[in-house]
């Protein structure tokens, strides 16, 4: 078949390797490209802190001296119990399973050579929120760093031997949808309850509300089996990214006796400026970003968690409502997106459907055993 595997080093091929997608879906409509930048700091050390656990390669697969896909390969250390994560991710590739297998044979041997026992895919060389899952359906309006593709992927993945392991529901929801009444009156009586206090985001206290974001994310997410800690230096990273695309009062914490016990975290779809940007935020980028930012008609909600101390009390409830209230008093926004829920997580999943959020996305995280 001629096919090449060339390893991604210097800029001309680390181009390449962001480039390629952008011809690979150039007849595709419900195609957004990412953020040129975005990817470029994923396999950037001096931008990306998960450097700090793990290392990273990639591969761009070229046949006839034409690419026809791409790959990176990854593994993390979670400080928890010492295992080693191996994954792969960013893969794009023609609809070819000879290709695809190539691959992932290069992923699969880099990892294993490594110290891992099995590879994730596709996922991201960072946090889950972004990047992470194979779409399986709803193959339209992709979010903001969310991974978009080809149906025909879901074939080429399980094919070669990649077996699902999480569920990934996104969800909708607007006011015309939302179950008031019933949430209203749920949510009675943690507002009447001193103990509790809710506050939101302000972009000139960051610091503060990054030191309030880790406490709660390291305490409610500790309970996953391959849990790796928020760190300061990491979450900041994050604030700091987001900065143009939060609205402050979007941004809810409850605190419990002034310690911070929840939040629902929110960022603007901006793929919905994206959209006209071809993955560039040069100086055309930039002015068409503030054109379009006050057409953006739908947030995002990107992480949603309560301390495991205060679950069944209704602060999720509560959370939401306070969110419903902050909506509408910002009435350019009419859709709430509810990205993405495990199906290790079916109380979250039935609380989504009692509000009246419909499933509009699915992704599925893969794993492949090497024994």
């Amino acid at each position: 078949m001629n096919f090449e595997l060339i390893p991604v080093r210097g800029k001309a091929l680390s181009a390449e390797f962001i480039n390629f997608p952008k011809r690979l879906y150039k007849n595709d409509a419900n195609y957004i490209m990412p953020l040129d930048k975005d990817i470029q700091m994923i396999f950037d050390p001096a931008r990306n802190p998960t450097f700090s656990t793990g290392d990273c390669v990639r591969w761009i697969l070229k046949r006839d001296n034409e690419t026809v896909g791409r790959i990176a390969a990854f593994y993390t250390k979670v400080q928890k119990t010492g295992k080693l994560m191996g994954g792969c991710g960013f893969f794009e590739c023609i609809d070819s399973q000879d290709a695809a297998n190539m691959l992932f044979d290069a992923a699969r041997d880099w990892v294993k050579s490594e110290g891992c026992d099995f590879m994730d895919g596709p996922v991201n060389f960072g946090e889950r929120d972004s990047f992470w899952g194979l779409m399986v359906g709803g193959f339209n309006n992709p979010s903001y760093r969310e991974n978009y593709n080809f149906p025909y992927y879901q074939v080429l993945f399980e094919n070669y031997g990649f077996k699902p392991e999480i569920g990934q529901t996104t969800s909708l929801i607007s006011e015309s949808t939302f179950n008031f009444e019933r949430f209203s009156k749920l949510s009675t009586r943690v507002f009447s309850n001193p103990v509790y206090t809710f506050d939101y985001l302000r972009k000139n206290n960051l610091e503060k509300y990054a030191d309030d974001f880790i406490k709660i994310y390291n305490q409610a997410w500790s309970f996953h089996e391959n849990f790796i800690p928020m760190t300061h230096e990491k979450i900041m990273v994050h604030m700091k990214q987001m900065l143009p695309i939060l609205v402050e009062e979007l941004n809810i914490f409850v605190y419990a006796n002034g310690e911070p016990v929840g939040f629902y975290i929110t960022v603007l779809d901006v793929n919905q400026i994206f959209k006209h940007v071809n993955g560039k935020m040069n100086l055309l980028g930039k002015l068409k970003f503030l054109y379009y930012r006050p057409k953006v008609t739908r947030i995002r909600g990107i992480v949603f968690g309560v301390v495991p101390k205060y679950h069944n009390l209704g602060l999720e409830i509560a959370l939401i409502m306070k969110f419903r209230e902050a909506m509408m008093k910002n009435t350019q926004f009419k859709d709430n997106e509810l990205a993405w829920v495990g199906d290790f997580n079916p109380k979250m999943l039935s609380m989504f459907e009692s509000m009246g959020a419909r499933e509009i996305k699915k992704h599925v995280t893969y794993r492949y055993h090497f024994t």
